[in-house]
């Protein structure tokens, strides 16, 4: 493939839709390290945001935010993605620190830089699963920036509705082996047989001693937050309308069915971990995060 060939392929897949909002976390990101009291450290998240000609013009600190923190997309909502970063960063280098896992599963990876970014033991494998013309943009940017990852990485350029299951085992990954699993910002778009394969697929796949991250929303009728500050200033800012790409059919209880599988889970609103870090949203009126769920779940050795 050429020069040319790559860079339209990359720019395609982040270009509009679902892809789109892999920026829109970048965004956040490379604003939340450069917060004076910054909860998580993107350094490469700014670089994703110029390179696409779609946010090239977005705000990649504060300072460069109509009414800064005041402004619901880049102040309340990027400190939403900020504070994400941070807990699940953390649940990552947990699970391979003290969790014993050597291998990661990043499920729709998108513009996630913790190959390159976290302190990662000898050993480790991280398997970025998404689009390839996702992967392909990452992969230009990175390149140009000479970034050297610190572990292993594999990425799997394939769609979660193909066979990325048996892409995974051709990649070298090991299902006899403790692996962490994260699907961040993922489970939001996919219909409710699409969310129950995965989370049946990744049961099916982990040893003891595996964990999963994942998020979702409790909502049963998302359009009653339509007038939301959050969903708004995303649409009127940067033209993404989440509630036309969030999957609208009742959700399933993930978490339910994988203590039904054995697995032991805890379910956090983000709001736990702003008053665990003493940073981050807090509840407000007519609020889109009032029913994320952080989901956190452990599959027993035996």
């Amino acid at each position: 493939m050429t020069d040319t060939a790559h860079r339209s392929t990359g720019t395609e897949g982040v270009a509009g839709g679902v892809g789109l909002t892999a920026l829109l976390v970048a965004a956040a990101r490379a604003i939340e390290t450069h917060r004076h009291d910054s909860l998580a450290q993107d350094v490469y998240a700014e670089h994703f945001v110029r390179a696409a000609p779609a946010s090239a013009g977005w705000p990649v600190h504060l300072d460069q935010a109509a009414d800064g923190d005041a402004n619901p997309l880049w102040g309340r909502f990027a400190r939403y993605f900020g504070l994400r970063t941070r807990v699940l960063d953390d649940f990552l280098l947990q699970s391979v620190h003290t969790g014993g896992a050597r291998q990661v599963v990043l499920l729709g990876a998108g513009l996630d830089a913790r190959a390159f970014r976290l302190d990662w033991p000898p050993g480790c494998v991280i398997f970025e699963i998404d689009q390839e013309s996702v992967l392909a943009f990452k992969h230009e940017v990175l390149g140009g920036l000479s970034a050297v990852p610190k572990a292993t990485r594999v990425p799997i350029p394939i769609d979660l509705r193909a066979d990325w299951v048996g892409a995974l085992a051709n990649a070298g990954f090991d299902a006899a082996a403790p692996t962490a699993w994260l699907a961040e910002g993922l489970l939001f778009y996919l219909p409710i047989t699409a969310e129950t394969y995965l989370i049946d697929t990744v049961d099916r796949l982990s040893a003891g001693g595996s964990a999963l991250a994942f998020e979702v929303k409790l909502e049963k009728d998302l359009l009653d937050y339509r007038d939301s500050p959050l969903y708004v200033s995303t649409n009127d800012q940067i033209g993404i309308d989440l509630l036309s790409l969030f999957d609208g059919e009742p959700r399933p209880d993930s978490a339910g069915d994988l203590r039904g599988k054995g697995w032991s889970t805890s379910v956090h609103t983000p709001f736990d971990f702003t008053r665990h870090h003493g940073r981050g949203p807090l509840p407000e009126r007519n609020d889109a995060l009032e029913g994320n769920r952080w989901v956190f779940a452990n599959k027993p050795r035996p």
